[in-house]
């Protein structure tokens, strides 16, 4: 890892910069960027772009604009100006690459999003607003007591201190509506700070406390992932999957977001596929779909009554029994279709140390006549009386 703050301790242990997801040099977070044009120059008549962009806590990004008087430079620590005091983020992004973000996200040069920025942040202010990331974990702690305490059907997943002290969002989840009036006079009174809740999904909510998921790797949402698309089941079907929740739902409850990568590719290869309901009629009977194949091209059928027996088809002996069917031509059967399965049970696999034999580290086990010349020159050996 090229973060210096993440370098191991004395006793050859990950130290680990304890930033909770901002990382102190800007290396390891979800939201980091790499400016491609960080080392060119602009061309002459060109100015550089007032807006910058700026990373708040590891899960929202906003635009601002810098002050004329200073110079914008990614990593830099600015203090900007909120409603109700101040607040704190690192500068992910400046230069041409700002108007480009701009454009994707449709937001103009003058629009209301856009906020300003006062200042770099001095080492005082610093100081403060990592004091306040480290007591965001109790103050979270405090607050689950007190909804528990009202009997609150809702989870405080998060808590975000503003950089001045004065102000707290409190991120929850909740699957109805929840009265939390009573909870932010109880917090408020607790924490002497304004209180503001902002209900957020689950998947959002997965974003922000990460995780390990099936495939062994971080959840995509809490590394790259930024927007949540709508998951429908109906990508489990187009892909082949067994409907079963359990497997297809990610830590959010949800339907894993990765259903939706491939998805197109298997909608564009579908397509040259008959439909599952299509049947082929043969003179020996009628040939029902079971299941398909879109990367080998292959198709499985079975006889009406013989469901225990698949014929595996290639897709162009399929579209050529269905052409002579629409034109009322039978084929004898569908085994006269059948693709030469000879070398599917063959392994094409590299013979690797992984599938060796799982006894190779046991000790080889003696035969019987070993064991019995053993034990013969123990009953006739020098200290034995026979």
């Amino acid at each position: 890892m090229s973060c210096t703050s993440c370098a191991s301790g004395s006793n050859g242990t990950p130290r680990g910069c304890k930033s909770n997801g901002n990382c102190g040099s800007d290396s390891c977070n979800k939201l980091t960027v790499f400016d491609w044009l960080e080392n060119m120059k602009l061309a002459e008549g060109e100015q550089t772009s007032p807006f910058v962009e700026v990373r708040f806590k590891n899960s929202r990004k906003e635009f601002y604009r810098f002050p004329e008087e200073l110079t914008p430079q990614a990593g830099a620590l600015v203090i900007t100006k909120t409603e109700s005091g101040y607040d704190l983020g690192r500068v992910t992004l400046a230069g041409p690459l700002v108007g480009m973000q701009m454009k994707r996200k449709k937001i103009k040069d003058s629009s209301d999003k856009i906020g300003s920025i006062i200042r770099f942040a001095n080492t005082q202010e610093i100081d403060k607003w990592h004091s306040l990331r480290t007591k965001e974990i109790e103050v979270q702690k405090e607050a689950r007591k007190l909804a528990i305490a009202l009997a609150l059907d809702m989870k405080i997943s998060d808590v975000e201190y503003q950089a001045d002290g004065k102000k707290a969002t409190f991120y929850y989840t909740a699957d109805k509506r929840v009265d939390f009036r009573q909870l932010i006079k109880d917090m408020a009174h607790a924490f002497s700070i304004r209180i503001e809740m902002r209900q957020i999904g689950l998947r959002m909510e997965a974003s922000r406390l990460g995780g390990i998921g099936s495939c062994g790797r971080e959840l995509c949402c809490s590394t790259w992932l930024t927007d949540f698309r709508s998951v429908a089941s109906g990508a489990a079907r187009y892909q082949q999957l067994s409907l079963n929740p359990q497997k297809l739902s990610g830590q959010c409850g949800r339907l894993k977001c990765c259903l939706n990568y491939e998805l197109d590719a298997y909608r564009n290869e579908i397509k040259k596929f008959p439909r599952p309901g299509v049947k082929l009629k043969t003179e020996k009977g009628i040939g029902v779909f079971q299941k398909m194949d879109i990367f080998k091209g292959v198709i499985w059928y079975a006889y009406k009554n013989e469901w225990m027996t698949w014929h595996k088809l290639p897709l162009n002996a399929v579209q050529e029994i269905i052409n002579k069917n629409k034109s009322k031509t039978l084929v004898y059967s569908l085994e006269d279709y059948v693709e030469n399965t000879a070398d599917d049970n063959k392994s094409h696999l590299d013979k690797g140390a992984g599938e060796d034999s799982l006894t190779r580290f046991d000790q080889p086990k003696r035969k019987a006549s070993q064991r019995r010349k053993k034990k013969k020159k123990y009953q006739h050996g020098p200290n034995k009386k026979v």
